[in-house]
């Protein structure tokens, strides 16, 4: 009798790759847990106006915000209206380094689409909103937004 044997294929076991799934969602939900979205904290009160024809923004990553309103800490801060810049209070003065420090942060390209949105309070005098236009003009921040939210219509 003949014997007959079975060719052995030469080579590498396959990796076993079954375990590989549970891995990905693992990093996937640790990335999602541990990276934080910017977001500012609002210290001021800001009830938007309303306005009639409103328009989206389209690049909100080249948006640089300037919040205007009381403050929400009347005790510490009074009742007058107040300018917040990312996440601290600043004078009309400090405007022109704010810009200066967001335009830093983008790329060459999109630098000359960068927009200045101003966030302000209803109730805030035009005065305030003035001389943060005239600090912005200094800057050679030249495209302003104003924020308002649409007028419900009856």
């Amino acid at each position: 009798m003949a014997k007959f044997r079975k060719e052995r294929k030469g080579g590498q076991q396959k990796l076993n790759t079954s375990s590989l799934p549970d891995i990905v969602f693992m990093l996937l939900f640790f990335f999602m847990v541990a990276t934080s979205m910017k977001e500012v904290t609002m210290q001021v009160k800001i009830k938007t106006p309303e306005a009639t024809e409103v328009t989206k923004l389209e690049q909100k990553s080249l948006v640089s915000y300037v919040y205007v309103g009381v403050p929400l800490s009347t005790k510490k801060y009074g009742t007058e209206p107040r300018i917040q810049l990312n996440d601290a209070f600043a004078t009309v003065d400090g405007i022109g380094d704010y810009i200066l420090q967001e335009r830093e942060g983008l790329k060459e390209s999109d630098r000359p689409k960068m927009t200045v949105s101003i966030k302000a309070d209803a109730d805030v005098q035009m005065g305030t909103i003035t001389d943060i236009k005239q600090a912005l003009r200094k800057a050679q921040a030249l495209k302003i937004s104003y924020s308002a939210r649409k007028a419900q219509t009856k």
